[in-house]
């Protein structure tokens, strides 16, 4: 196996990768019906009927300030429409936020219809399972949050044991997890002593999930999570996150109505029906054996209880 690296978009180079080879050929002959650029979400819609979803980054978009700035960030406004799917993927590194954004929803929306075409081999898709409202820490587990999760926040407090938020805009957070809360420019100092990180996938669009994974210390677990994070886990297993959890889009034109009205939070046609959640092989530490699904599912449940998957979800988590 080729080794692992640690540099900005390296997830998201090698999902693409494996995209290429379960889908082939046939991965020209996917075009963007509908592209939504959203306050908070971009969403796309392919011509086979998968889609995918975004957290859109405005804040990463100083251009957005008036019409004639904003124009040169998305030149393409109008054009989109019948676009291949490629040409999507293949813009995503060219600098340009939004064209990033629109690239990962593209991916995530390929990724679902490479889990059709190809059954996972070493991970399960857990599906009913709820995500951040689940979530399950050991008393003595240091746990590191990346972004203003809120269901995790939430959880964390109630659990009434210290824990950290790294977070680049504190006037996200309430009141109360102030006490919480380190500037993200100090993760370097409090990732090392996580034993349970929290990741909000919007790492994913600026290019620093790599490094924090990078600074885990062996035998902690990580989990990435949010629409963002709805693709391939393969790339992120090997770096170290035991749990990725997404959602999955039942109805695209409903999301995208929803997410074009600047929709946000949890949104679905079903309460319960929320995400995706992903776990590798989990192995027992002491045989070392592989352990059958109803373990690995027990496992999960019992260790992170974290994350879930839905049959009909349309929109999870805030971020």
């Amino acid at each position: 196996m080729d080794s692992i690296t640690y540099n900005p978009g390296d997830i998201v180079r090698e999902t693409t990768e494996e995209i290429c080879d379960i889908l082939g050929d046939a991965l020209g002959t996917f075009t963007v019906e509908r592209t939504v650029i959203g306050l908070f979400f971009t969403g796309v819609n392919l011509n086979h009927g998968a889609a995918g979803l975004c957290f859109t980054p405005i804040k990463a978009i100083p251009e957005a300030v008036c019409c004639p700035s904003s124009a040169r960030v998305m030149p393409a406004s109008g054009k989109l429409r019948n676009r291949p799917a490629t040409q999507f993927v293949d813009e995503m590194f060219s600098g340009n936020p939004l064209k990033k954004t629109m690239g990962i929803a593209v991916v995530n929306a390929l990724s679902t219809i490479c889990w059709k075409e190809r059954q996972p081999e070493t991970y399960k898709i857990i599906t009913g399972v709820d995500a951040l409202d689940e979530m399950a820490v050991t008393d003595d587990a240091h746990v590191v949050v990346v972004g203003a999760l809120i269901p995790a926040l939430r959880t964390l407090k109630q659990r009434g044991k210290p824990f950290t938020i790294l977070e680049l805009d504190p006037m996200t957070l309430k009141p109360d997890e102030m006490k919480y809360y380190v500037p993200y420019q100090l993760a370097h100092e409090k990732i090392p002593h996580a034993d349970f990180l929290i990741i909000t996938g919007t790492t994913i669009i600026n290019d620093s999930l790599e490094s924090l994974l990078g600074m885990m210390k062996p035998g902690a677990r990580a989990t990435v999570v949010g629409p963002t994070a709805s693709m391939l886990p393969t790339a992120f297993f090997r770096r170290g996150v035991t749990v990725l959890g997404g959602v999955t889009v039942t109805d695209a034109d409903k999301v995208l109505d929803v997410i074009s009205e600047a929709g946000s939070g949890i949104i679905s046609l079903e309460k319960e029906q929320r995400g995706l959640l992903f776990n590798p092989f989990i192995k027992n530490r002491r045989k070392q054996k592989m352990l059958n699904y109803e373990d690995a599912v027990k496992t999960i449940l019992d260790n992170v209880k974290m994350l879930g998957t839905a049959k009909k979800p349309l929109l999870d988590w805030g971020r």
